[in-house]
């Protein structure tokens, strides 16, 4: 079994898109569990405030699998692959980790945010505190206690 993490995230109807994703992620993968829910600025574009949360899980599925059950949720909720990389969303689910996987295709691992955005890290530490990153070689926790907290604001907000 391979342990996962996926970053979610929505600035459009996002309660409504927070709490699919919340439904939807068990009927794909095992033990999943959810960090605390975070709202935060819009990073790199003028847009509504996001919520963003973490997901932990397990799966027996390969990583391409995994990569492209992802991106069908996505499209189940309204996302288009014409959809612009820094613009608002209805459902962002972006794989974090796949085990201590590193590779660029099909999905970049470890994923580049987690060591730049608050709101990817802090839920992350919030659920895998002493998961080791496996290129930076430090816990998830100690990255979080070494983040500049004033880089971006967010708080967290009750679903």
């Amino acid at each position: 079994m391979a342990q996962i993490f996926i970053s979610i995230g929505s600035n459009i109807n996002k309660e409504h898109y927070i709490k699919a994703a919340l439904a939807i992620l068990p009927q794909h993968f095992e033990n999943v569990i959810y960090s605390s829910v975070f709202e935060s600025e819009s990073v790199g574009f003028e847009g509504n405030n996001f919520y963003n949360l973490v997901a932990a899980a397990t799966t027996n599925l390969p990583l391409e699998e995994v990569c492209a059950r992802l991106k069908q949720i996505e499209r189940d909720h309204g996302r288009t692959p014409a959809d612009k990389k820094f613009s608002p969303r209805t459902l962002d689910l972006d794989l974090l980790f796949f085990d201590e996987m590193i590779c660029d295709t099909p999905a970049q691992l470890p994923r580049d945010e987690i060591t730049k955005n608050a709101f990817v890290l802090w839920p992350l530490a919030e659920i895998a505190s002493d998961f080791i990153h496996p290129t930076v070689n430090l816990s998830i926790g100690e990255l979080w206690q070494n983040y500049n907290k004033n880089k971006q604001k967010l708080w967290k907000v009750e679903i």
